[in-house]
Formats: C-alpha cells, structure tokens, sequence
C-alpha cells in the first residue's frame, strides 16, 4: 500500500471515527437525562446552598422525568467539589452548584487540580443572595455616612467581620474600605452564624453578610440594616438603599448561585439544562419559598451566565490584588 493510501486510510478512520462520537453525542442529547442526576453542592448541608438546592429538586425531578439528589461535598473552600465535577463525564448527569468562590476565587488564591473556567460549560445562572452591610444596635451611627465619619474619627477600632478570607463578605467589606478611605479591622469566622453570635454580643461592630440569617435580627432592632451590597434593593428589605444608590457607583458584590456541568457536554444537553431550570425558577411557588428564606430568583441563560461570569471574575480579580488578599 502506497503513502497516499495509507494517508487515505487515515482521513477516513479518522472522519469515521469524528462521525460515531458526535452520533453518540447526539442521542445523548436527545435521550437525556437517561439516570438520576446529582447536583453536587460545594456547601454543608442546612448552608443557604443547600436550602436552594432542596426546593428545587423536587419540581426538577418532575420535569425531567428523572430523579435529581444532592451530593454535598463541602470542603476546599468549594474546590473539593468544583474538581469532582470537573472530572466527571461530560454527560450532564453530574452537575455543580456553583458560585464565584468555585470558578474565581479559590482558584485565584489556592493551588486546585482545575480551571474555574474552562473545565467547565456553564448551564445558567439560578439565584442570588443580597450581602447587606449591619452594625451592631450599640453602635452610635444610622447611615452609611454616619458609619464612615466615626470610622475616619477612629481608625483602626473598628471592625468588622466576614466568613473567611477571599469570601463574598469579605470582598465586599474590602471594596468598601477602598471606596471610603477608612481603617477597620477584619475579624474572619468560619461561618456567618458565629460572626452573626458575635455582633449580636457587640464584639463585632460591623458587616456585610448575607441576607437570610440577619432578617430576623434587622427586624428585631439587633443588628441595623445600613445598605445592600449590589445594584438593586434586597426584595426582602425594601426600605434599605443599595451602595450605588448612596454614592458608589458600580458596588456591587453579590452571593451568587449558579449550574455548571464539566467542559465537553453536548450544548443540547446544557440547553435542555438552562431551559428545565427556568421553568422551575419561574414557578410562584418555588420563587415564593426562596424568598421566604432571602434567596432571590436571579436566572441568567448560558450567554449571558458566562459574560456575567467574566465581568464578576474581572472585578474580583483586580479587587483581590489591590487589597493583597491570599490565600490561608
């Protein structure tokens, strides 16, 4: 047999070859989901995640015709998780809850065996939980300015805590030091329910949390509500101004939650994903359970996920480098 056979032979081995696995590929897509799919959640369970996770995989099950569990997988500050996904098969039966900390942060501050962003083919973005700046009910301010003016009066004495380093919280509370100039300590816990106990004692002065686990203190009087970390008011404190609306243009840090499945999943199966996922987000009922617990509905499709994720990933990035954070 001759070169130009042998290369022949090749090209159509090799064309064979293409043909089968994008057939392959296509009745995947077409007879998906073909099992159970788990939702691989980065969290503990009870965590914020893991309560958005739960009131959405019974309507999810229904729809697809296919049972849909969570795996909980916390640990790594999300990567433990983010890595099990990303090994996975690329057949959408394995899918990850996923959030700035899993695609941005932890890979920008610690070593992890994946890319945040091309081990992944981003299916949609589900929910948002609105980080809201608090102070203690001893501390003598009622405003964002009032707040500002006695940190400028005594740097360094007061501060303000967060649920670990690189985490939305502290980001957040990072971007607004930058943005006023003041001096306030940081006090990290490992959790918002301890930072939460703390301010509540008056140990902490201030900080920006997420939105559920203070509502009932905001509403107490305990802890003062003094503004909304993202571009839009929390739909569970209507009265509390956003940043941008007090003289911060652009503030916006927001606890985010989304769905990826791993890099190489057919794109009908992502769309068959991200349109399943926005018929069950639409629903009154699911939409009212995750407001009664402070989560919002905030769906994005695939194009639009990913460009959020890419202008997340430039402000995070750029503001973890002007405040020198590392990682632990």
């Amino acid at each position: 047999m001759g070169k130009t056979s042998i290369r022949a032979c090749i090209k159509t081995a090799a064309w064979i070859a293409a043909l089968v696995t994008w057939s392959t590929l296509q009745v995947r897509a077409e007879s998906y989901p073909n099992g159970p799919i788990t939702l691989v959640n980065p969290y503990a369970a009870g965590g914020p995640a893991d309560v958005l996770a739960r009131t959405i995989i019974t309507p999810m099950s229904d729809l697809l015709g296919q049972s849909v569990v969570i795996l909980n997988k916390p640990g790594g500050a999300t990567a433990i998780a983010a890595a099990f996904v990303a090994a996975s098969p690329p057949d959408g039966q394995t899918v990850l809850m996923s959030s700035a900390s899993s695609h941005i942060v932890t890979p920008a501050l610690t070593k992890v065996s994946y890319d945040g962003m091309h081990d992944f083919a981003f299916v949609c973005m589900i929910a948002a939980v609105p980080n809201v700046l608090v102070v203690r009910s001893g501390l003598p301010v009622n405003s964002v300015p009032e707040l500002v003016a006695l940190a400028k009066g005594a740097p360094g004495k007061l501060n303000y805590a967060s649920v670990g380093i690189g985490s939305q919280p502290h980001l957040a509370a990072e971007l607004f030091r930058q943005r006023t100039g003041i001096d306030i300590t940081h006090v990290p816990y490992k959790g918002a329910a301890p930072a939460t106990v703390d301010m509540l004692a008056g140990q902490i002065d201030l900080a920006f949390l997420n939105a559920p686990p203070l509502l009932p203190h905001i509403k107490s009087g305990a802890l003062r509500a003094l503004a909304v970390a993202r571009l839009k008011r929390a739909e569970q404190l209507p009265d509390v101004p956003t940043l941008e609306e007090l003289g911060f243009p652009g503030f916006d840090v927001t606890t985010w939650y989304g769905i990826a499945v791993p890099a190489g999943t057919h794109p009908e199966v992502v769309a068959r994903l991200a349109s399943s996922f926005e018929r069950v987000l639409h629903d009154p009922e699911v939409k009212a359970k995750l407001a009664s617990q402070g989560a919002e509905v905030f769906y994005l499709p695939p194009k639009e996920f990913v460009a959020y994720l890419a202008d997340d990933a430039a402000r995070l990035t750029k503001l973890m480098k002007s405040a020198n954070i590392v990682g632990e």
